[in-house]
């Protein structure tokens, strides 16, 4: 593996770096991205069971925010729940911008090893049929060996390229639809908080009937 690895010249050392990152950033990504460390089961419950009796404790407010991605969701709510349903709402989005951000964290360098790889083992490629054709201008086409080892030696990059881009682009995409889903069940728990918590208020009914 080392003499395949220095047959393919400099350029195989920014690939190995590519695929180190890579396999970092999915092995981080898929850890991160669990359902249950991001939408925990039931929190949204838990959060109405506090509200209802009032024990929303300043100690749980920051467990909450603290807790996962969807927690830090709901807090931002909770933080408005005295305030009218849209004011509510916009805090919830402007939050949840910021744990979508921090959801795609690394996910675009992932895409863009998925896009150069392939790019680098081409320019090696073609940096070694270069020296090829460097040969045969110097030497002829008499040692037919010299040659074949030449272009084998030129194409171990592209190969290198494509082993590395594959597998990354595969799972950006994943990863990209991992995040999608998670954000549509976040949106989906905070509305039911927020439908859960507009019932709470003891305002709720006006002069005119429901608000």
């Amino acid at each position: 593996m080392l003499e395949l690895v220095k047959s393919g010249g400099w350029l195989m050392a920014p690939i190995i770096v590519c695929s180190i990152a890579a396999m970092a950033i999915v092995a981080e990504r898929l850890w991160s991205l669990q359902r249950e460390r991001v939408v925990p089961e039931d929190l949204v419950v838990h959060v109405w069971q506090w509200a209802s009796t009032d024990e929303l404790t300043e100690e749980r407010m920051q467990a909450l925010r603290e807790g996962s991605p969807l927690g830090r969701i709901l807090a931002s709510g909770l933080a408005g729940r005295d305030l009218d349903r849209e004011i509510m709402k916009e805090s919830i989005e402007e939050v949840g911008r910021h744990v979508v951000h921090d959801l795609e964290r690394y996910l675009n360098a992932l895409g863009t090893i998925a896009a150069i790889t392939p790019l680098l083992g081409l320019l090696g490629t073609v940096i070694g049929m270069i020296d090829v054709f460097a040969v045969i201008t110097a030497q002829g086409v008499g040692e037919p060996r010299v040659l074949a080892g030449g272009i084998s030696e030129a194409l171990i990059t592209t190969a290198a390229g494509l082993t590395v881009a594959i597998p990354s682009l595969l799972f950006h995409r994943l990863l990209r639809g991992r995040v999608d889903e998670l954000v549509v069940t976040m949106e989906q728990e905070a509305l039911r908080m927020v439908g859960a918590l507009q019932e709470l208020r003891p305002d709720r009914f006006g002069a005119g009937g429901y608000r």
